[in-house]
């Protein structure tokens, strides 16, 4: 599930309404709340784009982009990091590489494209998240510093909320 753009990274037609104006077209009525846990790709991107457009309203930044850089072998995917840049700021939501190509040097290569990248958007900070059982030192390596400390999540593991000052 992509959740980079409830933080500030997509535009689109939905997203260029503000919120009063989608008030302002709605009855007053008692909705019905039902599970829709798989949600279908268009729902959950016009979810993505309403955020957008209520973040960007309330921050006077309507500047999101997605970012991503993929490795491929052969016409394989094998790694790959994923996340957005928005109001001078990046956030890496997908950091992967195949256990089979991991220590090979390509996660540093995948990570140094992303922060390039965001240099050249006008970024000054960088933010991940990762698990204990995950690359937090890799991360360190890289220059990153732990921001926060998330314990029993999951139960019996902590997550780490991590930042680079470009």
């Amino acid at each position: 599930m992509t959740l980079w753009a409830s933080h500030g990274a997509k535009t689109g037609a939905y997203a260029r309404e503000t919120l009063s104006d989608q008030m302002k077209n709605k009855a007053v009525s008692s909705p019905a709340i039902h599970p829709l846990h798989e949600m279908p790709p268009d729902q959950l991107e016009a979810l993505e784009e309403a955020l957008y457009a209520y973040n960007a309203e309330r921050t006077g930044h309507a500047d999101g982009a997605g970012l991503a850089f993929v490795a491929d072998d052969n016409g394989e995917r094998i790694g790959a990091v994923a996340g957005y840049t928005w109001a001078g700021m990046a956030e890496l939501r997908q950091v992967w590489v195949r256990e089979d190509w991991r220590g090979r040097d390509l996660g540093r290569r995948l990570m140094e494209a992303a922060l390039a990248e965001a240099r050249v958007r006008g970024c000054r900070t960088v933010f991940l998240a990762t698990y204990d059982f995950q690359a937090r030192g890799f991360y360190e390596t890289l220059g990153f510093t732990c921001v926060a400390e998330v314990p029993e999540k999951p139960p019996g593991h902590s997550e780490f909320v991590m930042r680079l000052e470009l």
